[in-house]
C-alpha cells in the first residue's frame, strides 16, 4: 500500500467541505465533495495521517471492491469472488457495518449477514477453516455501502469512530459530537486568533476543540489505537512518525472561557479539560448565562459559540424560549464587538435571541437538523457599525 490508491473520508451533513479543506491542507490528492462524505487519493503515510490528524472525520474508508447488485444474492455472489486472502487469515475476526441508500435493499442487517456468508464460504472454500464474526475489538472492520443498485465494500481502517478522541472521561446530556463541534468552529474561521467564550459549555466539547485547533493539535494524540493497526502491513515506524511529529503545533496567546449553570457540567468539564490536558488554557465557572457580567474584559474580536438546550416543544416551552432571550441579552451587553455562533433545532427560539442572523448554516446534530446561525455583536448602533466596516 505504498502506492497511492482510493479512500473516503466519512463525515457529517454541512461539513463536507470544511474536511475536503483538511484534506487539501493535509497533502491528500483527488480530493472530491461526497454525499456526507469526501473521497481522495494518496499513500500509507497519508491513510495514518487522515485517521491521526483530520478533526471532521468520522472514519477514513479503503474501498477493495465495486459492484451493481439486484438482490442480496448479487451481493453473496459478488462479495464471495473477492481475494479475501489479500486483507486476512482464516484467523482473522471482524465485524461488519452497513451503509444503505437504496429502495432495492431495506435491511442492513441481512445485507452484512450475507457479506459474513460470503466471506465464511470463500474461506471453506479455499483451507476449509471458517473465520469469526467478532463485534467488540475484532481484527478487522468492515464496511458496506449502498447507493441505489451500486455496492461497495471496504476496509474502515478507523475502527471506533474518529468523533471519539479519548479525552472524554465524564459526560452531561446529549454531549456534543467531538468532530461536530470541530467542524462548527473552522465553519467559523477559528483557528486561535482571540479570546474564545462558550457560556452554556455542557461536558467542555467546544472549549477543548478550540484548544486543539488554537495549538494545532492532532485530535489523534488522545485515541488508544486504530484498526489500520491490527492489519497484515502495517508500518509500525512509519505511525510512530507521524504520531510523535509534534513541529505543526503552535502557541496560543489567548484565553478560553467556559460556563454553565449546572454544578455536574462544570464538573465533567474540569475533568475533560484535565483529561486533555488543556488546563493552562480553559477557564471554567459556574454561573448562568444571564448574570455574565464582563465589562472589565475586552471582547473585541472574541469568538462566542453556543450548543444551548434545544427541547422537544421548544416553541411551547416558555422557560426554554427565556432562555434563549437572556442568552440574546447577554450577548447584547457584555460581548462587544465579538462574533456569536449558536446552533439550535428549533427556530422559533432561535428567533426569540432579537439578533440578526448574519449567516445561517444548516448543519445535523445527532437526528436533529440544526441552523448554525452567526450574529456580528457591534459596538453601539447597526448604522455606526456598518459605517466602520
Amino acid at each position: 500500500m505504498n502506492h497511492e490508491f482510493q479512500m473516503l473520508a466519512k463525515t457529517f451533513k454541512g461539513l463536507e467541505q470544511v474536511l475536503a479543506q483538511e484534506l487539501i491542507e493535509l497533502g491528500a490528492n483527488n480530493v472530491q465533495i461526497q454525499r456526507r462524505a469526501v473521497s481522495f487519493t494518496g499513500d500509507k503515510r497519508m491513510l495514518y495521517s487522515a485517521n491521526f490528524c483530520l478533526r471532521t472525520a468520522s472514519r477514513i474508508l479503503v474501498p477493495i471492491a465495486t459492484f451493481q447488485a439486484k438482490n442480496t444474492d448479487n451481493i453473496y455472489e459478488q462479495a464471495k469472488q473477492v481475494d479475501w486472502a489479500q486483507y486476512m487469515t482464516p484467523k482473522t475476526t471482524f465485524q461488519i457495518d452497513a451503509t444503505v441508500y437504496s429502495d432495492l435493499f431495506r435491511h442492513s442487517q441481512f445485507i452484512t449477514y450475507r457479506v459474513k456468508d460470503a466471506i465464511v464460504d470463500y474461506w471453506i472454500e479455499h483451507g476449509g477453516v471458517r473465520p469469526n464474526v467478532q463485534l467488540t475489538n475484532p481484527d478487522m472492520y468492515l464496511n458496506v455501502h449502498i447507493a441505489g443498485d451500486t455496492v461497495t465494500l471496504s476496509l474502515d481502517s478507523s475502527g471506533e469512530s474518529l468523533h471519539k478522541r479519548g479525552y472524554r472521561v465524564a459526560n452531561t446530556q446529549a454531549p456534543i459530537n467531538e468532530a461536530l463541534a470541530a467542524g462548527m468552529l473552522l465553519l467559523a474561521g477559528w483557528k486561535g486568533q482571540s479570546d474564545f467564550y462558550d457560556p452554556m459549555c455542557g461536558s467542555g466539547t467546544l472549549l477543548i476543540e478550540a484548544a486543539l485547533i488554537a495549538h494545532n493539535i492532532a485530535p489523534g494524540i488522545y485515541r488508544k489505537g486504530f484498526a489500520f493497526e491490527k492489519w497484515a502491513n502495517f508500518d509500525a515506524e512509519l505511525f510512530d512518525d507521524i504520531s510523535s511529529d509534534d513541529s505543526r503545533e503552535r502557541d496560543f496567546e489567548h484565553k478560553i472561557y467556559g460556563s454553565d449553570a449546572g454544578f455536574y457540567a462544570v464538573q465533567a468539564t474540569i475533568k475533560n479539560v484535565q483529561s486533555a490536558g488543556l488546563q493552562r488554557d480553559i477557564e471554567v465557572k459556574q454561573i448562568r448565562v444571564q448574570e455574565i457580567k464582563l465589562a472589565d474584559r475586552d471582547t473585541d474580536g472574541a469568538l462566542v459559540m453556543i450548543n444551548p438546550p434545544y427541547g422537544e416543544r421548544l416553541s411551547q416551552d416558555k422557560d426554554v424560549l427565556r432562555l434563549y432571550q437572556d442568552m440574546g441579552s447577554t450577548l447584547k451587553h457584555q460581548f462587544n464587538g465579538a462574533t456569536a455562533w449558536i446552533i439550535s433545532s428549533n427556530e422559533d427560539a432561535l428567533k426569540c435571541i432579537g439578533l440578526r442572523p448574519a449567516k445561517k448554516i444548516r448543519l445535523v446534530n445527532g437526528d436533529l437538523e440544526c441552523l448554525f446561525n452567526k450574529y456580528e455583536l457591534f459596538k453601539g448602533d447597526r448604522k455606526t457599525w456598518k459605517k466602520s466596516l
